[in-house]
Order: structure tokens, then sequence, then C-alpha cells
């Protein structure tokens, strides 16, 4: 699969920091900072802030992910909330840049909207907010446009367990049509950060969830399902979780050789919240133990992909 991430041979790799839920969403905007190896970064002006008042993003804008276009420009896909809906609404939206630095907004409105024919919209009985956010954007493996994936809420079923990998297609990564979701509900109330990647040969869908939107048993955070191919369905009745007692909203980010790792940010640590990015954290995929922390390797033995 094509990767949709900066050659880091030849690019400083961009870093947009992620602040929501318990974490700050009504204040939080896109950071930026810089590495040339994914463990020492360097800080630059935010990416992304919020609009003007009025606007549909006008509170906050937070995670997204960022691929490169035909074009040769960087799009830039985040959520936002607005002032209007108290920040309970949530959207995509898309903003573009030609030199990862300087951003700016494509139009006034967002690009992806949630459609009721298959998500769950604002009902504070069921949930505290709508859901549809976090978009992951991949090009299709056959060449056929792209795809995103977006955390959200199907719209039946019981309330606390209708989270979904909700999907949506492009020829052009402006115009976007909203598809039915590529799960269905099994125990979650949402699936945070969605992210595809084949590993090991094993196309995976990972994503992040936690004890208060978690109606399984099992009180795990990071989670991994298979499909047969990037482009689902997905089990997620059958995931697996990956165990790490602080890591949150990881992504898989591929190093030298087919390798890979994970890249996320320490949460939690005896009760104090840190925030910090961790360095890489080398990983493997095998059917017999799902994806797991490689033995073969150290987070000082990771160089970028050329």
């Amino acid at each position: 699969m094509p990767s949709n991430r900066t050659n880091i041979s030849d690019t400083p790799t961009p870093a947009l920091t992620r602040a929501d839920g318990v974490f700050g969403r009504g204040s939080a905007t896109i950071g930026h900072a810089v590495s040339a190896d994914l463990h020492s970064w360097r800080l630059v002006a935010d990416a992304l802030v919020p609009a003007d008042t009025p606007g549909w993003d006008d509170l906050a804008t937070w995670t997204g992910c960022t691929v490169r276009g035909a074009d040769g420009r960087w799009y830039l896909f985040y959520t936002g909330v607005g002032h209007a809906e108290g920040g309970l609404v949530q959207r995509i939206g898309l903003a573009v840049s030609d030199d990862l630095t300087t951003w700016h907004r494509y139009g006034t409105e967002p690009i992806v909207q949630a459609d009721p024919t298959w998500y769950e919209l604002l009902d504070k009985d069921l949930w505290y907010e709508q859901a549809w956010r976090d978009p992951w954007v991949f090009p299709d493996p056959d060449g056929e446009g792209w795809h995103m994936l977006i955390t959200a809420r199907a719209n039946t079923g019981p309330a606390k367990t209708r989270g979904v990998v909700g999907h949506a297609t492009s020829a052009d990564l402006v115009n976007w049509i909203v598809r039915p979701p590529l799960s269905t509900p099994a125990g979650f109330g949402r699936l945070e950060v969605p992210q595809v990647a084949i590993v090991d040969g094993q196309p995976l869908l990972l994503f992040s969830t936690d004890a208060t939107a978690n109606a399984r048993s099992d009180d795990h955070r990071i989670w991994v399902a298979t499909g047969r191919s990037v482009r689902g369905r997905w089990d997620v009745a059958s995931a697996r979780p990956f165990t790490h007692p602080h890591l949150y909203a990881p992504r898989l980010v591929p190093g030298p050789a087919g390798a890979w790792s994970l890249l996320g940010f320490l949460d939690h640590v005896d009760g104090e919240f840190v925030g910090e990015l961790t360095d890489p954290i080398p990983v493997r995929y095998r059917a017999s133990t799902g994806l797991t922390v490689d033995p073969a390797r150290t987070a000082a033995d990771w160089r970028p992909r050329s």
C-alpha cells in the first residue's frame, strides 16, 4: 500500500498533535512539530487553530491526518466543532498547504458530515456528543480514489455499543461521499483514531478506546482487528488488544525493510497526565499472537524508511 506519510529521508516528519476528550477538546488546536528521526522533536508554529466566529469550527480543531495529492499539495483532514452547538457536533474539514508549514482552510464549510442514513446524530439521551471525528485518509490500493475512515456511531443498537468505523470515499480529496460503516457494533461506544496498514502481510485496523466507552468485560485501550484488505470490512468483534499500560491513540509508522512501529502518546502514568509523545515502539504481527512488541528490535534500532 502506498505510504501517506512524508518521505523522511527528504523532509522532516510533521507531527500534528492531538488534544481531545478528557484532555481539553473544547480548547484544542492542531499543533506542529518536526523531526528527522521520530525521537527528537522541534516545535514550530501551530498548523491550524479554530476559525473566527461565527464558523462551524470556531471552538476547536483536532485529530486528523495529512496526505499528498496528485497536484503535489498537502491535504490536512481534521475534526472541528463550533460554539453554535456547544462543541457537541463534530464535523470534518480540510486545509491545504504547499510546504507543510502554512495551511489554509479549503472553503468555509465542512467537507464530510455524518449521514443519518447510517450514523447517529446528536441525541444527548443516547450519547454525550455527535461522534464524527479522527479522519484517516489513504489511497485505494487499486488506484480508485481515496478512502476516509472516521470515528462514528451507528444509528441502531444499544447506546453504549454503537461505535463503528465510519467510511467515505473521494476521487479527488475534495468531494466526498459518505458510505455505510465498515464494521458493525461490537461492544464499543467508540472506536477512536482508526488507522489501517498492512503489517507482516496482514491488513490491520488499529483503534483506541477507554473504559468509559467499552461495554466488553476486558478493559483494554488499544485494539487491532483483521480484514482481507485495507478497504475492510473489519471484524471488530474479534479484535485483539495491544497491551501497553500508558499508550493511547498510537499510529503505525513504517520503518526499514518493511518493519513497523507504534508512535503515540503517554496519557496517565501513576495517576498523573503526561501527554508526551513516545519514541517508536517496534511491533510485529503474527496470526497466533496478534500485534505485539517486536522483541528483536528496540526503539534505538528504529530508523526512518527511506
